[in-house]
């Protein structure tokens, strides 16, 4: 499990390749890789947004991340996991999330990968305050249902 959050742009997919280097042991061993990237639109609750302040709660974000993912580690048969999450200061179609999750098999890949995501997305202490077209800003409260 490898759990970070960084106030810089970050590459989701050199992050995935980086993570699978740093983790040789990993080798011949998975089957399926499921990966998610969450990527600020510019449009909310119909409404132009033109960016956001991601803000969090350091120590406490993390341990709340690590378990989620212990929770999905106990659910299915998973080698390994990866979540970023970005904070500060967000322009549209910056990527704000990665959830990558390794697994012998794709069905165990797929349904950790969402349940990772969807309990960052309802649990995790992170704060977001949109920044509108209209110069107004305001805080979120509440996400979109994954489900919908």
């Amino acid at each position: 499990m490898s759990i970070k959050i960084c106030s810089e742009d970050f590459d989701p997919f050199q992050a995935i390749q980086d993570h699978q280097q740093a983790k040789s042991a990993m080798v011949g061993k998975y089957g399926a890789t499921s990966i998610f990237i969450g990527t600020m639109r510019d449009f909310n609750n119909d409404r132009s947004v033109q960016g956001m302040t991601l803000e969090y709660y350091p120590g406490m974000t993390e341990r709340q991340l690590e378990e989620i993912v212990r929770h999905a580690q106990q659910q299915w048969c998973l080698i390994e996991t990866l979540v970023v999450h970005r904070v500060g200061d967000i322009s549209p179609n910056t990527p704000i999330v990665l959830v990558a999750v390794w697994s012998v098999h794709r069905g165990d890949a797929f349904d950790a990968c969402r349940d990772i995501m969807e309990a960052l997305k309802s649990r995790a202490p992170f704060w977001k305050k949109e920044r509108l077209l209209s110069q107004q800003s305001h805080w979120v409260e509440s996400n979109s249902d994954g489900y919908s």
